[in-house]
């Protein structure tokens, strides 16, 4: 069986701890003193902002708007700051004040509806500041969703085209060329998933296939370990993974991670044997319910059908220093049914699992 933790997630706790405390203090002997430090301000523990900054774009002012509206819900925690949600929201005026600055990213056939969104960001951003002098809380936070949806599409509208050429040595396997969004029945509530094939096709395409085919309908859970993952995959009978009724072989899938920066996936090697172990994923385990490719522990091409959830606890796993990081390749998030899949543990069952968005992106194998 995929005992993909086995031998350290029962201590994790403590090697977590140890390890986290060892960098904190240790780094800035053996490495640049920019790499030295935990990062920098808050991590980013949203799966929605995460699978933004994820998109494969290279639009400034778009960013800079992002990173305002995120900030709000930041500033509400720390004590409500409302003159710095206030601020965040002038800096988020000021963008859209300048439509050019960001259409400029746009491909000309589809300014025309985004135009439409920035002109929607542009009132609904004036409508905060109004929800920011009646310091209401609940307002703000629903508003604040609401246009990073739009910003999410706007961001999407900018991307031109699958960024990469995935290698020849994969194309007998599935491939994501784009995005695609899921939808999972259990027996206790709803999940929504987005996968993500700009920075992980070859992973995201076999889950997205698998889902098609109706591979998850029926299974259970069959690992939870509290506060740190779920996972599900394993198919009745002696078999640990997906067969492939064309070939009967075990369809393997090969470790991929894309590292910031970097323009294409690494595959085959973990960053750590890679030497890049401070190297921080584009899709990193930052986020709770960080959707991943479970695999036997020593078997980093060994991975299947099976697939786990992260559930990311900030004061055990810290972000930026976490142990699954190129270990496993995550390729999606959960974007809705949090409280769900809290309450999910081994034993309990996928009732459903459908594709409801972007299909079309699924690349069938190449024949052999």
């Amino acid at each position: 069986m995929f005992n993909f933790l086995k031998s350290w997630l029962k201590n994790s706790l403590m090697g977590i701890l140890l390890v986290t405390i060892f960098l904190g203090i240790n780094t800035a002997g053996w490495t640049p003193l920019s790499n030295a430090a935990l990062p920098s301000g808050n991590a980013i523990t949203d799966g929605k902002a995460l699978l933004r900054y994820a998109l494969p774009i290279d639009n400034k002012p778009v960013r800079q708007l992002q990173a305002s509206l995120e900030d709000i819900s930041n500033q509400l925690r720390a004590n409500k700051r409302w003159g710095a949600v206030s601020k965040d929201l002038s800096k988020a005026s000021q963008i859209l004040d300048k439509p050019s600055q960001i259409l400029a990213g746009v491909p000309e056939d589809r300014q025309s509806q985004a135009q439409a969104w920035i002109d929607e960001l542009k009132s609904g951003v004036d409508g905060l500041q109004e929800s920011v002098k009646a310091k209401d809380k609940e307002q703000i936070l629903q508003g604040r969703t609401k246009l990073l949806n739009l910003v999410t599409q706007l961001e999407e509208s900018m991307v031109k085209g699958f960024p990469f050429e995935v290698p020849a040595e994969y194309s007998n396997l599935p491939q994501l060329k784009g995005r695609s969004t899921i939808a999972i029945k259990t027996n206790k509530g709803d999940l929504t998933l987005v996968v993500d094939g700009y920075s992980a096709p070859v992973t995201a395409g076999n889950f997205v296939d698998l889902v098609q085919r109706g591979f998850y309908n029926g299974l259970e859970f069959t690992r939870s370990e509290e506060s740190y993952v779920l996972q599900t995959g394993d198919p009745p009978g002696k078999d640990v993974g997906f067969i492939d009724p064309k070939t009967s072989q075990y369809r393997a899938i090969p470790l991929e991670v894309l590292v910031e920066g970097d323009k294409k996936p690494t595959y085959g090697i973990t960053l750590e044997d890679a030497g890049r172990y401070l190297d921080m994923p584009v899709l990193p385990f930052s986020a709770f319910g960080a959707l991943a490719m479970a695999r036997p522990e020593t078997q980093v091409n060994g991975g299947s059908s099976q697939v786990f959830f992260f559930l990311f606890e900030p004061e055990l796993t810290p972000a930026g220093r976490n142990l699954l990081d190129g270990r496993y390749a995550v390729f999606g998030y959960l974007t809705e049914g949090k409280e769900v899949l809290d309450k999910l543990k081994a034993g309990d069952k996928i009732e459903s699992a459908t594709v409801v968005q972007g299909i079309e992106n699924l690349v069938e194998p190449q024949a052999a």
